[in-house]
């Protein structure tokens, strides 16, 4: 899967702005210096937690993965295993807030059932600890990181690369995780039309 035109476009335009010194700034709300970001999947849910630099300093990769559950894994056995890894990251990094992907519209019932389920497991290990939890849009998180709401997910993959100075491209689930922390971190503090709500 390619990156169209009109996102390279973007994606050029936000490089050479940083590459010219007018670097990306972060949001300036302290209250949250450590970030998990959640975009959760049956078998495939993808997080990954970062640690917030200074208004004009780049955040830094804690951790992050891709919690992968194979096709025969009985559905209630990925609810536990999603629950136990994400505890056990929150344990390690301490993280104050989770920035989860929002719901979006499928067109199967079940599918649309299973993936409420990996969600619930997901946000459960969040509120087991307090984090504050917010949902954020997938189109939101496309806008603010790449510039385009269409992005494909390699554009995303490519941009969380460059913003976190990453050596390697990381998974795409990993870093559609990584990309909802460095959006809300870029959004944090600064006024919007559109507040991202509590869940």
């Amino acid at each position: 899967m390619g990156i169209s035109p009109k996102e390279f476009s973007q994606m050029q335009k936000r490089l050479e702005s940083a590459a010219s010194g007018a670097e990306i700034e972060w949001g300036c709300n302290q209250a949250h210096s450590v970030l998990l970001g959640i975009d959760p999947s049956l078998r495939a849910t993808g997080y990954g937690i970062i640690r917030a630099g200074s208004r004009r300093e780049a955040p830094i990769l804690l951790e992050c993965g891709t919690i992968k559950c194979p096709p025969k894994l009985l559905h209630s056995r990925c609810f536990l295993q999603i629950a136990t890894t994400l505890r056990q990251a929150i344990e390690k990094h301490q993280p104050t807030v989770c920035i989860v992907e929002g719901l979006f519209y499928v067109h199967n019932l079940k599918t649309a059932l299973v993936m409420g389920e990996a969600r619930g497991a997901a946000l459960l290990a969040a509120a087991e600890y307090g984090l504050d939890i917010f949902e954020m849009a997938p189109r939101r998180v496309k806008q603010a990181i790449v510039g385009y709401g269409g992005a494909q997910k390699l554009a995303v993959a490519k941009m969380v690369q460059r913003m976190l100075s990453l050596q390697e491209l990381p998974e795409p689930d990993a870093a559609d995780a990584l990309a909802l922390a460095l959006a809300y971190l870029q959004e944090s503090g600064k006024p919007t039309l559109s507040p991202l709500e509590k869940i």
